[in-house]
């Protein structure tokens, strides 16, 4: 077990957080780095046993590989629910964040997560690609629209105070409205 992964050999609960805390390194080069032949010998005994993302993704990650071990690679990343957790760990919505914000990731998270299936969602993907290509309208240009759309209003109404109907009666007899006010009590 590295300092850096996981942190479950054996128990049922992740390591405590000042242990975490004690896992951060110095900068090759500055006082208190390490050797670059300790640090050889760590990374051909775990390569990512101090990753540049955070300490969470990587023991989520070992979780979800953990889960597709015991799976032998069967697990439908695709349509797990967002409520699925497994070893502590809300898989689900760890999942799907990652597929969304796949290609926000570096390349090395990419690398792993592709080792266990798990994929970019093309449908969040297609969504910003179309909300990308949409046209942009400046402030000035929504100012623009509206008073004339104003302009239409006051010529065929002849006035330039737009009403707004009191919905308070309608309120409450929406189906969707099933509290009773105090003042309709009996």
């Amino acid at each position: 077990m590295s300092a850096k992964a996981p942190g479950r050999a054996g128990r049922t609960a992740p390591l405590p957080p000042w242990m975490s805390q004690h896992t951060t390194t110095v900068p090759a080069g500055e006082p208190g780095a390490l050797d670059p032949e300790r640090r050889a010998a760590l990374e051909e005994i775990d390569p990512w046993w101090c990753p540049s993302w955070p300490i969470t993704w990587q023991r989520t990650h070992a979780t979800a590989r953990q889960w597709w071990l015991e799976c032998d690679g069967q697990v439908d990343w695709a349509d797990l629910p967002m409520e699925t957790e497994f070893g502590y760990e809300q898989s689900g919505r760890w999942v799907r964040a990652q597929r969304a914000g796949f290609a926000q990731l570096d390349q090395e998270q990419q690398d792993l997560l592709a080792a266990i299936g798990i994929a970019a969602d093309q449908e969040p993907a297609a969504a910003r690609a179309a909300v990308a290509a949409r046209p942009k309208v400046s402030r000035t240009d929504r100012f623009q629209q509206g008073s004339a759309a104003l302009a239409q209003f006051v010529e065929r109404e002849r006035h330039a105070s737009v009403r707004r109907p009191h919905n308070r009666g309608a309120a409450r007899r929406s189906p969707h409205h099933w509290h009773r006010r105090r003042s309709d009590w009996p």
